[in-house]
């Protein structure tokens, strides 16, 4: 089941400041809390809450 999360253009924006080479894993890990979560769109705040959740600095 792939349900497709928006990312607000705020946090796509926080994305992008992640090393393109882990950019993918780390969009995944983010949408899989985010979908656990019961959330149906990634903002700044659910950004934060996920990286402080898997411990990125």
């Amino acid at each position: 089941m792939s349900s497709a999360i928006a990312w607000t253009p705020e946090a796509e924006a926080r994305l992008k400041e992640i090393p393109f080479f882990v950019r993918p894993a780390a969009r995944k890990k983010i949408e899989k809390f985010a979908e656990e979560a019961g959330i149906t769109q990634i903002t700044e705040e659910v950004y934060e809450q996920a990286k402080a959740k898997f411990g990125s600095k």
